[in-house]
């Protein structure tokens, strides 16, 4: 169904492991080639901005590219990796021989999206069939119909249900209830009044409004108008992002047979029935949403409302269409992310390829591109840091003792998952070279029945909710696992055969990162089985929400864009890891040969080497306008803060770099944070 990216909600029992007192990784490979810092700013001390001393320089003479909202690390290392996988689909899309295999679904699939010439001959023809659909609404009960049977073929709208573990009991999913109706990227977009958010805000309406016009509406910017004004109306119930991190508060578990009496309009009965989703009960994660829905139901008129179920429909297809829709689509998210201009069609198509087939593409990548050394590596490192965190719980002076063996427990139940999943998904749907539109739409169909199948059923272990190509790594809460994609294990972050300062400060302050996940302020409400239970003591848990608290008003503080302010509250939870990671990562490799040694590198000692590396993983630079939708909806903060903010909390960043009170970023040691 929808939302597989809210990773709280997913549940695989963790296997509890035997704690190993040993901390002493074995050696990385002989070194055969060093990896060389260069371009480091000495017009910018350490001490003053340690991401721009290591990256500026970089910064100032790397241009994003006119089709990339931004260039470097992080999630812009999937743009080398999309050239990968675009490579692998021209091959296998001129394969004629690979009947029945996947090599011709992902083939054939990225060959009907590459016919321009064919979609664009179709026109709006594809797309009138649900209008016609629309058309055809009468009341609310059948337009309550054509809502849950769009939901089954990806065309989300008022209504947001998605299967996932009950937090209460992990052993088994549920269905969930999510906020819903918005075509803005957050509630918040439509009650700014800044100048950069009125901007979005015209050029969104406006999209609207040649939405109408390419399927030959009249009166178009009035019935845009009417669309907008009905999205406010349901961003107004709709809980900010800040609150959604309320973990209890955004679990509501309520009785179908009540709900269906006090929001009648909505037919809760009905809608599941249409859904297919047999069930008692359901989460309804933000209840206040559809308790607005439900009266907006009568006080909206029903005409209104099928504008907006058109502009909705339309929306969902509109890069699935003919050129001038994707015209429209590129033009509002251009004011949005300042993006210069459209991708070429390759690449949009290697994108839609990896995010609909991403399991089967992802085999072909697994078997031309990951060497299988780097997932026995990362294992080893992955083991290790967790020996390292046991031994940073264990010393901790602000928590008692039960609380400790408590949360060793759950640190040694954690699931590791790296590289690619060991049972790969199989794709249900008949892929045809010739029907672009049609395929994506079965392919969301298949997703939808994958999805529901889950239903009243235990968590599946194997599963896995990101490809093996993308470069990035998640902590489950509700699985209680971290996960490592093969994606992620290639420089900046990992070199299998560079010095262990390299890598320690590279991919292993990504572990350390997702290791704190399990403890941040969402995850620490989760025990080691993926269910919420408090497993602190009240003292304990008092004096964690006060160190909590220090990282938000740190990073409040910190300054983005002009008068822009970081969401400290938004970005707790990653800010967290950050913190955590850096310190679980230093301590690690303070056990390794390089680190108990003193030996220079390129003029660098060893705690030098581990620093500069942290900061170039988040080498990277966005474009104004995507940097302030990513601060307004992003929970993790912009890279300069994932490198200063931890920094300046970390005493042996100071030592190793002479940092001196003065300089821009130094606090007095009674004020760094610790809590990891």
């Amino acid at each position: 169904m929808k939302n597989l990216a809210y990773l709280a909600i997913f549940a695989i029992l963790a296997t509890s492991c035997k704690s190993d007192t040993s901390t002493d990784p074995a050696p990385f490979p002989k070194v055969d080639r060093t990896v060389v810092f260069d371009g480091i700013s000495d017009s910018t001390l350490p001490g003053d901005n340690f991401y721009d001393h290591v990256n500026k320089t970089w910064y100032e003479n790397t241009p994003i590219a006119d089709d990339q909202v931004g260039v470097g690390a992080y999630r812009f290392l999937n743009i080398p990796q999309q050239e990968l996988l675009r490579k692998i689909l021209e091959e296998v899309s001129q394969n004629e021989n690979a009947q029945g295999t996947i090599e011709q679904q992902v083939g054939d699939f990225y060959a009907s999206g590459m016919d321009t010439l064919k979609i664009d001959e179709r026109g709006i023809s594809p797309i009138k069939p649900i209008l016609a659909r629309i058309g055809a609404v009468n009341d609310i009960k059948s337009m309550m119909v054509f809502v849950a049977d769009q939901i089954k073929t990806g065309d989300y709208s008022i209504a947001a249900p998605y299967i996932s573990p009950d937090q209460k009991n992990s052993t088994i999913n549920i269905l969930h209830f999510g906020q819903s109706g918005l075509g803005l990227p957050d509630r918040d977009y439509y009650f700014a009044t800044d100048s950069s958010t009125i901007a979005v805000q015209e050029a969104y309406k406006k999209y609207l409004t040649t939405l109408f016009e390419l399927v030959d509406e009249d009166n178009a910017f009035a019935k845009a108008k009417t669309v907008y004004d009905i999205e406010k109306q349901l961003a107004q119930s709709h809980k900010t992002r800040v609150e959604r991190r309320n973990v209890t508060k955004n679990y509501n578990m309520l009785a179908v047979s009540s709900l269906n009496k006090s929001q009648q309009n909505l037919g809760w009965k009905t809608m599941l029935s249409n859904l297919g989703a047999t069930t008692d009960s359901v989460d309804v994660s933000q209840p206040g949403y559809y308790k607005k829905l439900n009266a907006m139901l009568m006080t909206v008129p029903l005409k209104d409302w099928k504008l907006y179920l058109m502009a909705n429909s339309i929306s969902t297809h509109s890069n699935l269409l003919s050129t001038p829709f994707q015209d429209a689509s590129f033009a509002y998210s251009k004011v949005l992310s300042g993006q210069g201009e459209q991708q070429p069609r390759s690449k949009v198509m290697t994108n839609r390829v990896d995010d609909q087939l991403g399991f089967a593409l992802g085999q072909l990548y697994v078997k031309r591109y990951f060497k299988e050394d780097a997932k026995k590596r990362a294992l080893d490192l992955v083991n290790n840091f967790q020996k390292t965190l046991e031994k940073r719980i264990n010393n901790l002076e602000w928590m008692s003792d039960s609380t400790k063996v408590k949360a060793v427990e759950k640190l040694y139940a954690i699931n590791k998952k790296i590289g690619y999943p060991d049972v790969w998904r199989v794709y249900d749907a008949d892929i045809k070279r010739e029907a672009f539109f049609e395929n994506v739409v079965a392919l969301r169909q298949n997703d939808y029945d994958y999805e529901l199948a889950k239903l009243g059923k235990a968590p599946n272990k194997d599963e896995w909710f990101t490809t093996p190509s993308t470069v990035t790594a998640y902590y489950n809460p509700s699985a209680n696992e971290i996960v490592f994609p093969a994606g992620i294990l290639q420089a900046p972050y990992f070199d299998l055969y560079a010095d262990d300062a390299v890598n320690y400060g590279g991919i292993g302050m990504v572990i350390g990162h997702e290791f704190t996940h399990a403890f941040d302020d969402q995850g620490a409400q989760f025990d080691k089985d993926g269910n919420v239970s408090n497993w602190w003591t009240k003292e304990d848990y008092t004096k964690f929400q006060a160190k909590t608290q220090q990282i938000i008003d740190q990073y409040s503080n910190f300054t983005v864009l002009d008068d822009l302010h970081l969401n400290g509250a938004l970005t707790v939870g990653e800010n967290t890891a950050d913190n955590g990671g850096i310190a679980i990562a230093y301590d690690a490799f303070q056990m390794t040969e390089q680190g108990k040694g003193s030996e220079k590198i390129g003029g660098y000692t060893p705690e030098q080497r581990f620093f500069l590396s942290v900061a170039r993983i988040w080498r990277v630079k966005m474009r104004d306008e995507f940097l302030r939708n990513y601060v307004t909806t992003d929970p993790h903060s912009p890279p300069t803060w994932r490198v200063n903010g931890p920094l300046m909390n970390f005493t042996p960043f100071y030592e190793a770099f002479d940092v001196k009170e003065g300089q821009a970023n130094f606090k007095p040691e009674a004020d760094r944070i610790r809590i990891w």
